[in-house]
């Protein structure tokens, strides 16, 4: 499920052209000057973060990210103060981390304080595990956020949730997940991370979601996906980025997360090659 050369070379010439558009131009018509900087969601380089987390935050700074998104490779178990001190170090900012929600329901203080070290503004629920999808656990998982996001609003932190496909597909009474999400949610309390990836894996119209969650999406996983659906690094595969990013303005979007949640495997054990991949193709899209 990883990039193969000829989706790379297929990439590259995408790429190519791109850059070839004026910087200034194309940033301003996909909407970049919105965007402080490129982020990397460090879930992608869980593999080497759980190694060595300064190592591989040198890495991602040396390839040009500015922004990372924590989440996996054991974050949540290092010292906060020492990841700062490494980001402020390096230059880069962490301006979202993600959460899971049982941690947030047993340890909103810890949780709310980390974010306040590392500098998030933003606190993401990425994930609810198959038990929470039945309706009255669903129901109960909504409470929960709305209750969370009223106490992390307090501490000056926006909390947000991101999908996968599952909250579009599995449906109660003829409603999905996520419609149920967005009917049952305080507005000011909870908004949305959209992974493009798997909201277009599951069938829906991207571009008419983000008119629909207008002003309430705070960032995108950006990951690409071949014809066929595999995931790939961003430029490698079929998805108009440019059209999408056209609506960032609208969307309320200030963060954009490179992410590949296959970019290493047992197989391909090096996550590196896959956001510098993606790093070149958001530079030419004007990031």
């Amino acid at each position: 499920m990883n990039t193969t050369r000829r989706q790379m070379l297929a990439g590259a010439v995408a790429v190519g052209g791109a850059a070839a558009l004026a910087p200034a131009a194309f940033s301003q018509a996909t909407g970049g000057g919105a965007i402080k900087g490129v982020g990397l969601q460090l879930y992608t380089i869980r593999a080497a973060f759980e190694k060595d987390p300064v190592a591989a935050l040198e890495r991602v700074a040396a390839i040009g990210y500015r922004e990372v998104e924590y989440g996996g490779g054991g974050y949540d178990k290092l010292d906060p103060a020492m990841l700062r001190k490494t980001q402020d170090r390096l230059g880069l900012t962490a301006p979202s981390l993600h959460v899971g929600y049982q941690q947030i329901v047993e340890q909103p203080d810890q949780v709310i304080e980390r974010a306040r070290v590392l500098g998030a503004s933003v606190i993401v629920v990425p994930y609810a595990e198959a038990p929470l999808r039945e309706a009255a656990a669903w129901r109960g998982l909504i409470t929960g956020l709305n209750r969370f996001g009223e106490r992390s609003k307090k501490a000056g932190i926006q909390l947000a949730y991101h999908n996968h496909d599952f909250e579009f597909t599995v449906k109660h009474d003829g409603r999905s997940l996520y419609d149920l999400m967005i009917a049952g949610r305080d507005p000011a309390l909870l908004k949305f991370e959209l992974d493009l990836f798997w909201t277009i894996a599951a069938g829906q119209d991207v571009n008419a979601l983000i008119d629909r969650l207008a002003g309430d999406i705070v960032a995108y996983h950006v990951k690409d996906r071949t014809k066929d659906g595999v995931m790939v690094s961003v430029g490698a595969g079929v998805i108009d980025f440019a059209a999408i990013f056209k609506r960032n303005a609208k969307a309320g979007v200030r963060h954009l997360f490179v992410e590949n949640d296959f970019a290493a495997t047992p197989y391909r054990p090096d996550e590196f090659p896959s956001i510098e991949f993606s790093y070149a193709t958001m530079k030419a899209l004007g990031y």
